[in-house]
């Protein structure tokens, strides 16, 4: 039997709330409990609860219900009943990264000063908040607030509202909105059975592209 030493998170930065669950501090060492906790979807479609710069993560994953690859399953003796064909749940295109670039200083959180960090998701309102004030190594403070949602009223739809703020001073600023296709696979044990089967190589591919407004898609 598998024996996993409990980690507990420090309570002042994940406190208690009746609607609300909070994290006050980033805690690289929880990256994949708190992307399963902080997900949001409505049952066709949904997204973990990663930071909007592409990173760091655990498992980045947008997925939609149903969108899945098949494989064979092999069998070192076969036998009436067993299953002939295994399933693998794949990623979608990601399309909720937002780089943020101060005086071309990339935020980045493993390496940014961060003055202030919450992240929270409201039960009630069904959106995930963040608010950062991060300090470039300039002195120069960003404040960078967001607020991401996935549709219920319609199931294709999510929606991402990232504004910054410069506080102290003024400086160039660089939003840079992009997609992603074919995120690599989270690490598994190949020797046991029971996890999914990782796919090597590319799933997704792309069939055609096309500039709009002086913009050039990157496959």
């Amino acid at each position: 039997m598998l024996h996993h030493v409990p980690h507990r998170p420090p309570i002042h930065d994940f406190p208690a709330d009746e609607w609300n669950v909070i994290e006050k501090g980033f805690h690289p060492e929880l990256l994949a409990q708190l992307e399963t906790m902080l997900a949001l979807g409505n049952g066709y479609f949904g997204m973990r609860g990663c930071p909007e710069e592409g990173g760091p993560n655990a498992e980045n994953a947008t997925l939609i219900n149903g969108f899945y690859e098949t494989h064979p399953i092999v069998y070192v003796e076969e036998a009436y009943g067993f299953a002939r064909t295994g399933q693998t749940i794949l990623g979608v295109t990601d399309s909720k990264i937002i780089k943020l670039f101060v005086d071309d200083e990339p935020f980045w959180l493993p390496n940014a000063n961060l003055l202030k960090y919450e992240r929270r998701l409201n039960m009630k309102s069904g959106t995930l908040d963040r608010e950062i004030l991060w300090e470039t190594p300039a002195g120069k403070q960003v404040s960078i607030t967001s607020r991401r949602l996935v549709s219920f009223a319609n199931r294709h739809v999510a929606a991402i509202s990232y504004r910054v703020m410069l506080l102290n001073v003024a400086a160039p600023i660089v939003i840079s909105s992009e997609m992603k296709a074919n995120e690599p696979s989270a690490v598994i044990d190949a020797n046991d059975p029971r996890q999914t089967r990782v796919f090597a190589g590319r799933i997704l591919q792309a069939r055609t592209s096309r500039p709009t407004d002086r913009a050039v898609p990157r496959d």
